[in-house]
């Protein structure tokens, strides 16, 4: 039993060393270099010259990340506008159940990040000639708390990239991220892109800061963004409250927004409650 128990236990520590390698997207057209993060990602992300930074997320699975695709040369994506059309490595792991793990991806000059993307680890890129380091070693906490730096301080390019990224990441506390932003960022912009963000992970606190954004946020275009937010719920979620907003709701701009997304649903629901208010 012993020598099967550390058969097993050497098996697992070779999985789980293939899929530590596995980690990292294919990199065409790059001087690719791999670093073990030490100290901050702030530190750690700095580059007078232009460059790419990238490290591994884990996500939903349904939030692995994206790719681009070109009929003549498959999948593939240009960091900076062109790809090469590198073919992937054939030795990769492929998930069968749905993509867990992002690449995370932030072009840097003058030790300023300009840009945050978001590729599927499965997506083969290419950085068009700068240089790529890709970081081993960075939290989830480490990633977040880096984001929302971002999304407080940068352009607004990279603020609308540092709150997508934080919806890309898995857990309570990313959507805790969400739902702090959503309530009390100075940017109406960002509490906008936050309620839009929270509505698509669906969490069970979603619906209850999205309502609140509508009765007490003092930005109107706040509020017709939750509207919208609301219409991204789960319909069995968010049609109930699009009839309470379309009911009750004083500002006439926002009751106008529960209306056209309700229009929108084709549910049920929305048919018997315009039915009822065309009776009146």
């Amino acid at each position: 039993m012993r020598t099967l128990a550390l058969g097993l236990l050497s098996l697992g520590l070779l999985s789980l060393s293939a899929f530590g390698q596995d980690l990292r997207p294919d990199i065409s057209n790059a001087q690719v270099e791999t670093r073990a993060l030490s100290g901050s990602l702030d530190s750690a992300l700095r580059s007078k010259s232009p460059a790419w930074f990238g490290y591994a997320v884990k996500t939903p699975p349904e939030n692995g990340g994206a790719c681009c695709w070109d009929g003549n040369r498959g999948p593939g994506c240009g960091l900076e506008g062109s790809f090469s059309g590198a073919t992937p490595s054939t030795n990769r792991r492929v998930e069968l159940e749905g993509s867990t793990t992002a690449a995370l991806l932030f072009r840097v000059q003058n030790d300023q990040v300009e840009k945050i993307q978001v590729f599927s680890l499965r997506c083969p890129l290419d950085a068009g000639g700068l240089p790529f380091v890709w970081l081993n070693g960075v939290s989830g906490s480490a990633s977040l708390s880096f984001l929302k730096t971002l999304a407080n301080n940068g352009s607004s390019r990279v603020q609308n990239g540092a709150l997508f990224a934080i919806s890309r990441h898995e857990g309570q506390e990313a959507v805790d991220q969400l739902i702090a932003l959503a309530k009390s960022d100075a940017s109406s912009r960002n509490r906008s892109q936050a309620l839009f963000w929270l509505a698509q992970r669906a969490d069970k606190r979603a619906a209850a800061t999205i309502t609140d954004a509508i009765e007490n946020d003092p930005d109107t275009k706040v509020k017709r963004q939750a509207v919208f937010a609301l219409s991204q719920l789960p319909k069995e979620e968010g049609v109930p409250k699009l009839i309470q907003i379309a009911r009750t709701q004083k500002n006439p701009e926002v009751r106008k927004q529960a209306f056209f997304w309700l229009g929108q649903s084709n549910d049920p629901r929305a048919i018997a409650f315009f039915d009822e208010v065309l009776k009146k």
